[in-house]
């Protein structure tokens, strides 16, 4: 994962506080290549974007934020969406914490749930960060430079802090402003100073910055190159939302995992998919969680029927081929990402009243 950012700061007895909670919710539930790379060797993935609607606690269906409940549309395929509607809300109703998920396919299914909702973006920044990097570069008619590569390459598949404040900090707010500008998001706004763990974000937002990875109308021509980096992520960061994949299907992974001193932990997992007649991405955003492996579960969860649906619903006569199972317990550590600093940073995020601890 690699050093802290500087000045973070995290406290070993919440952490412990929060093994112990965990513990007890258990028990009830569960080289470098040229950045101008070929378009033509990217996987076949879906154009266009997926955004929207919120849960704090248990989802209930009278919840005032979202009274609809997470919500699927496929025109190709009616009764899919409303199967996949009815999971995810029923996954969801059975967790503790807040959650926002999109969904989105090749064929045109999206489903979303809370999709506006701000979080602290932890690691999953770096995919940002990544592909500032590689449209700058573009601009430039250039390919990476060797220092760039030295540094881009274990941002993404090691989640190193040291090289991600290294290229954050080359690029500028300016620069990643103006990406963001390009990419369309709505509500992504980024940390301030070096604080790139700091950057505020929404599932709608994560899903179109995956868009510019995976759809082949991108207007990022080194996309390829940024995917494969996504399949590279070491196998102790590849939790969250591959859980349940079909076999025959490529990951392209970034999570992030991070506690604060309100909202709990911040867990997070971003994906695109690619198998030989389906491609999709999912992003599930939480925070409020009691541990880190609480919030890994419940994306695994929510993950797992996502994938079940869509393999279920690949065609007549088809059926859902053997899934990836959920991540074993010894390798969900409950140590922080180190994007951001435990407390509330002055200038920027001060206590909320109310918030959970």
């Amino acid at each position: 994962m690699g050093p802290h950012i500087r000045n973070t700061r995290y406290v070993p007895q919440v952490r412990h506080c929060r093994t112990a909670l965990v513990a007890a919710l258990a028990s009830a539930l569960l080289t470098p290549v040229s950045a101008v790379s070929a378009t033509a060797a990217s996987p076949r993935f879906p154009a266009g974007t997926a955004g929207t609607a919120s849960t704090t606690g248990r989802f209930l269906p009278d919840d005032p934020d979202d009274p609809g409940g997470p919500t699927c549309h496929a025109p190709h395929a009616p009764g899919l969406a409303a199967r996949l509607s009815r999971d995810i809300r029923a996954t969801v109703a059975s967790r503790h914490g807040t959650v926002s998920v999109a969904v989105r396919d090749d064929l045109g299914l999206v489903c979303e749930l809370a999709g506006e909702r701000r979080y602290d973006s932890a690691s999953i920044a770096k995919v940002l960060i990544m592909e500032g990097l590689l449209r700058r570069a573009e601009q430039l008619g250039r390919s990476l430079t060797r220092w760039e590569t030295a540094n881009v390459r274990p941002m993404i598949v090691s989640s190193d802090n040291a090289a991600a404040w290294r290229l954050w900090t080359a690029q500028g707010h300016s620069h990643l402003n103006a990406f963001l500008a390009r990419v369309r998001t709505r509500a992504t706004v980024l940390g301030p100073g070096g604080y790139w763990g700091l950057t505020r974000t929404t599932a709608a937002d994560q899903m179109r910055l995956l868009g510019v990875l995976t759809n082949a109308r991108s207007f990022l021509r080194s996309r390829a190159y940024g995917l494969g980096l996504l399949a590279e992520v070491r196998a102790d960061q590849r939790w969250g939302v591959p859980a349940g994949m079909p076999r025959g299907f490529r990951a392209h992974v970034k999570n992030g995992w991070l506690p604060r001193s309100t909202h709990g932990w911040r867990v997070h997992s971003v994906g695109a998919f690619a198998g030989r007649d389906r491609t999709y991405r999912i992003v599930v955003l939480t925070h409020d969680n009691p541990t880190k492996a609480y919030g890994v579960r419940t994306i695994e969860r929510i993950a797992q029927v996502v994938h079940r649906g869509l393999g279920q619903g690949r065609g007549p006569g088809r059926t859902a081929v053997p899934e990836t199972p959920e991540t074993p317990e010894a390798l969900l550590s409950e140590e922080p990402d180190g994007s951001a600093p435990y407390g509330p940073l002055p200038g920027w995020d001060e206590p909320e009243p109310g918030a959970t601890p």
